[in-house]
């Protein structure tokens, strides 16, 4: 006779013990549904897997974009260097200048303005890598260069 009784207390026991299991199932079954359209777990599943796909082309399409632009981003002015100086001694003041205009790869233009009291001579040297192309740079245009080594480029 208590062997029966025992057995009922732990057949009940383990009845409540399941029920309660079953019901947070239930509760986090529905609470994983809650707010969508679709009414199964497999077909929610489904949906979030076609977006995570859609996502990861997204993502790939982006970096691509991104190595595009950072690419190109280093052929743009970047870096500019000025420098002022009175080449002449006749002349008052610092008139004269020469602005260097560089890439990330410190390739680009320095342009040079020498002002003297008959008038105003321009000059444009290319510059490849720090270093003149078709002209040697002169100690003042190396010193605008040095001005915009100043500066960190955008990588």
């Amino acid at each position: 006779m208590n062997f029966i009784w025992i057995a009922i207390a732990v057949l009940s026991f383990w009845s409540v013990l399941l029920t309660i299991f079953f019901w947070n199932l239930s509760s986090h079954y529905n609470s994983l549904l809650k707010g969508s359209t679709t009414k199964t777990l497999q077909s929610l599943l489904d949906s979030v897997l076609k977006d995570l796909e859609i996502a990861k082309k997204d993502i790939a399409m982006l970096q691509k974009q991104y190595a595009t632009i950072e690419k190109e981003g280093r052929l743009h002015i970047q870096k500019v260097g000025l420098l002022r100086f009175n080449p002449f001694n006749d002349t008052g003041g610092d008139q004269s200048f020469i602005l260097a205009l560089v890439d990330g790869t410190d390739s680009g233009v320095v342009i040079s303005g020498l002002y003297s009291r008959s008038g105003t001579r321009w000059y444009a040297k290319r510059v490849l890598n720090g270093r003149g192309v078709d002209h040697q740079l002169s100690e003042d245009e190396k010193k605008a260069l040095q001005e915009t080594k100043k500066i960190k480029p955008v990588v």
